[in-house]
């Protein structure tokens, strides 16, 4: 009889360890990352892979096989770094009609102690106040509980009269979804869940205290902005603004006339939001839009460039803020914001925003992973990092999307249960 060596991910599981891969799907790029779980502690990062995409308009798919190619690229990268073979990743989506609302309920409990059924009951009373409609839901997740109306952490234990529950529901449109879900799995990948991209961001740019203190995440991407406010230590609302950082490259392209890809170098060179007294006096040379040998550089000095940017960034802005007030992120606790994705490279940026905003504002970068490239530590790979943050937390859900955006609605199992009840005690 042949006795087979343990193979990598079955050493890895004997030492309490476990594999997840995730893959972040966005309008100029994909990028993949593997990483090792432990039992206690951060998850150590231990494969990544990139690869520019074309495939995607406004972080929706487009293109199917171009979509599908840079997405096997990437995961194939990843996984010769790790050494292991992926079969299921945790995915973003990052537009879609990103939407959430909250839906409240309560339970009678008749005075006796709070016992892991009244639990089980609530979260099925829960369940069954979700209505997505003709939309798919991402996360559902308990916002909030309250016994006899006073908010508690975790009501197990509590004597009461009613059990109540606000359970934040995030959705998005069912087709993206679908499409999204068929071109990871044309690359030969199992979609686990899809994760709405500001959940994901949040995870690896907020501190709790500020999630507790009240704070927006604005993650402004090439092609979308997503928005996700926070207050009490938990997520309370999502929004998304169909403008991100290439427009700002078009911007430039089409006021200097130039080629896209002469514009985002130029913007990465020598963009910013804020100008200074040089910037009026500093040329710099713009390339034809077309390839005649004979056609000159245009020069234009800095400031004007930037004047160029800082008109869409105030469109953008803008359109953050009115977002920010129509999910009631106003007063005294709504002081912080925190920008990420790749549009917030952008040099000052944070203090434009602080300008138009009237907020505190400062710039966010993935932390909480262990091992992870200097390469993939800034603004552009937040979604990428939360991903992995998320799929190592493996919080349960009341209201699952699997693949293709079909809805299963199901109660943990017994052991499901355990893990739950067991995290609630501990935030006693």
């Amino acid at each position: 009889m042949t006795v087979k060596a343990p193979s990598k991910s079955s050493v890895r599981s004997i030492r309490g360890e476990r594999t997840v891969a995730v893959l972040d799907v966005g309008t100029s790029k994909v990028a993949a990352l593997i990483a090792l779980v432990p039992a206690e502690g951060s998850p150590r990062v231990i494969g990544v892979g990139q690869r520019v995409c074309v495939g995607l308009r406004r972080g929706l798919v487009a293109d199917m096989e171009k979509t599908e190619a840079a997405i096997r690229a990437a995961m194939d990268q990843a996984e010769r770094n790790a050494g292991i073979q992926i079969e299921e990743v945790f995915v973003n989506l990052s537009a879609g009609g990103l939407d959430s609302h909250v839906a409240s309920v309560e339970i009678d409990i008749g005075g006796h102690r709070i016992a892991a059924e009244d639990m089980a009951n609530l979260m099925a009373a829960g369940r069954a106040r979700i209505d997505p409609g003709a939309r798919s839901v991402l996360h559902a997740s308990a916002a909030l509980y309250t016994v006899d109306g006073t908010h508690v952490a975790a009501p197990i234990g509590f004597h009461a009269d009613r059990l109540g529950m606000a359970v934040h529901v995030v959705t998005a449109e069912t087709p993206p979804i679908r499409n999204l879900d068929l071109a990871v799995r044309s690359a030969h990948l199992g979609v686990r869940t899809m994760v709405a991209s500001p959940v994901a961001a949040s995870l690896a740019c907020l501190a709790r205290e500020e999630r507790e203190l009240g704070v927006a995440l604005v993650e402004i991407g090439a092609g979308v902005t997503n928005i996700a406010v926070h207050a009490g230590g938990q997520l309370v609302g999502v929004a998304t603004v169909p403008m991100g950082a290439n427009d700002i490259t078009n911007d430039i392209a089409a006021a200097f006339s130039t080629k896209r890809a002469h514009a985002e170098r130029l913007k990465a060179r020598h963009g910013a939001a804020i100008t200074s007294p040089k910037d009026n006096h500093e040329p710099i040379d713009v390339p034809p839009i077309s390839d005649d040998d004979g056609a000159e550089p245009l020069r234009v000095p800095v400031a004007q460039m930037i004047g160029v940017i800082r008109h869409r960034l105030d469109a953008l802005f803008g359109e953050v803020g009115r977002a920010l007030t129509a999910m009631g992120f106003v007063g005294p606790q709504a002081r912080q914001v925190v920008l990420t994705g790749g549009g917030a490279e952008l040099k000052a940026i944070a203090d434009f925003a602080q300008g138009v905003l009237g907020r505190q504002v400062r710039i966010g970068r993935p932390r909480g992973l262990t091992g992870l490239p200097e390469a993939q530590s800034g603004c552009a790979f937040a979604t990428l990092g939360g991903l992995a943050l998320f799929a190592a937390a493996d919080e349960p859900d009341l209201y699952h999307v699997r693949g293709g955006g079909k809805p299963v609605i199901e109660l943990p199992g017994q052991n499901g249960w355990a893990t739950m009840l067991s995290k609630l005690k501990k935030s006693i």
